[in-house]
């Protein structure tokens, strides 16, 4: 939770003209949508803004694509000037996960060489380590970090694994599974004091944090535009500073191969950019309308909100005596997790299962997740969600929940 305790509903916010924030969004109005941390949510302005382009891109795709490099160089400007970085530091990428496999293609033959991640790291990106670290004939080393560890511990954790064959680290800003965030800024320097190259896993942070890089340290940071900044799917940056950065390449080599970076990774030959050139879009919506800080306080607000009532449900379903509240050490705004009863979500396939079961028979889009064997619901809110989503859910689906979790 957050240290300022919310008890009571969060007033929804509207638009300019009073409307509902939601209708600035094409979300199907028959389900719920409690996961907008998983595939983001496009407002219909900057969706109608992508198709504009695609428009224009097949009305005369002669013309489109050679002039696309430098439309895309300036659409770098405004999102870097979002993320606050240099333009010249910032490339584009589909999504977080490529710019992981971009920086696992720049590092040369390690014979023997060790990569630490962390136990809570994304699945797909650990994977693209483990097939790296098997390429060198070397291995992957996971930190293993208590749920509720606080930043020393989480620290302490990770450094531990430090060592002579480490060839790089991969540290997840804010993480996915658990909703909690890394000590990313002193794991980078300690890393950088011993000669060691660390990817930051920022997939989450554009848009939940106010300034995701302010004090890196670290080597590579990627991630999600298309998350919590609601840019096109497919949309993500990837911020390069130091010893790798001339040596980051599109993983498509095209035409710009011999451009330095980041202008090399503006030419992917025929590769549909739209969604890069509408992500400002996105960003200037929220912005405009309500402004980032007073959206990410209503976000964080709310999910202190959702996660006393689901949580309280589901707590009070288990036959637990508490609220529900899950400790996970370093929080991060709009995101919280509530734990299941036992007999739901115990590894990644039964929370997946889970996910696309209660969409199917409860029509709520939600996360579900899990950790040390435990699940876990992950609450992550953005503007168009209200109050009554989490009080719907609390009603409606914890009682299912809890038959389903007693077999019946």
């Amino acid at each position: 939770m957050s240290e300022t305790e919310v008890t009571t509903a969060p007033r929804p916010l509207l638009l300019a003209d009073g409307r509902p924030a939601d209708r600035a969004w094409s979300l199907d109005p028959a389900l719920k949508h409690l996961n907008h941390g998983s595939f983001g949510a496009v407002p219909l302005v900057a969706q109608e803004r992508q198709e504009l382009l695609r428009v224009e891109m097949e009305r005369s795709p002669v013309v489109w694509f050679p002039a696309l490099p430098q439309r895309l160089a300036s659409a770098r400007v405004e999102l870097a000037d979002f993320l606050r970085v240099s333009a010249g530091d910032l490339a584009l990428v589909p999504n977080a996960s490529a710019g992981a496999s971009v920086v696992y293609a720049a590092l040369s033959l390690r014979p023997g060489g060790e990569i630490v991640v962390t136990d809570h790291g994304y699945g797909a990106v650990t994977m693209g380590a483990e097939r790296l670290a098997r390429r060198w004939g070397g291995r992957v080393r996971t930190a293993r970090v208590p749920l509720d560890a606080d930043e020393d511990q989480a620290y302490e954790a990770v450094v531990a694994e430090l060592g002579d064959a480490t060839e790089l680290v991969v540290v997840d800003q804010i993480t996915s599974a658990t909703a909690r965030r890394f000590p990313v800024e002193r794991i980078g320097a300690e890393a950088g004091r011993r000669g060691i190259p660390v990817l930051v896993d920022g997939a989450h942070a554009p848009g939940l944090l106010d300034s995701p890089l302010a004090d890196a340290t670290y080597d590579v940071w990627t991630g999600n535009l298309h998350k919590w900044g609601c840019a096109p799917r497919g949309t993500a940056a990837l911020v390069a500073r130091g010893p790798l950065r001339d040596r980051l390449y599109p993983l498509i080599d095209s035409w710009a191969a011999a451009d330095p970076f980041p202008d090399r990774f503006d030419t992917q030959g025929t590769v549909d950019a739209t969604s890069y050139l509408a992500a400002p879009t996105s960003l200037a919506f929220i912005e405009r309308t309500w402004g980032w800080p007073a959206a990410r306080r209503y976000m964080d607000e709310l999910a202190d909100y959702g996660a006393r009532v689901i949580g309280g449900a589901l707590a009070e379903t288990a036959g637990a005596d508490s609220d529900g509240a899950v400790d996970v050490g370093m929080p991060v705004p709009g995101m919280r997790l509530v734990r299941l009863p036992d007999g739901l979500a115990a590894d990644r396939l039964e929370a997946d299962a889970l996910r696309d079961r209660v969409a199917v028979e409860l029509g709520v889009e939600a996360a579900f997740t899990s950790f040390d064997g435990i699940g876990y619901m992950r609450l992550s809110a953005h503007v168009y969600n209200t109050a009554a989503d989490y009080e719907y859910f609390a009603e409606e689906c914890v009682p299912v929940l809890g038959r389903w979790a007693r077999g019946n």
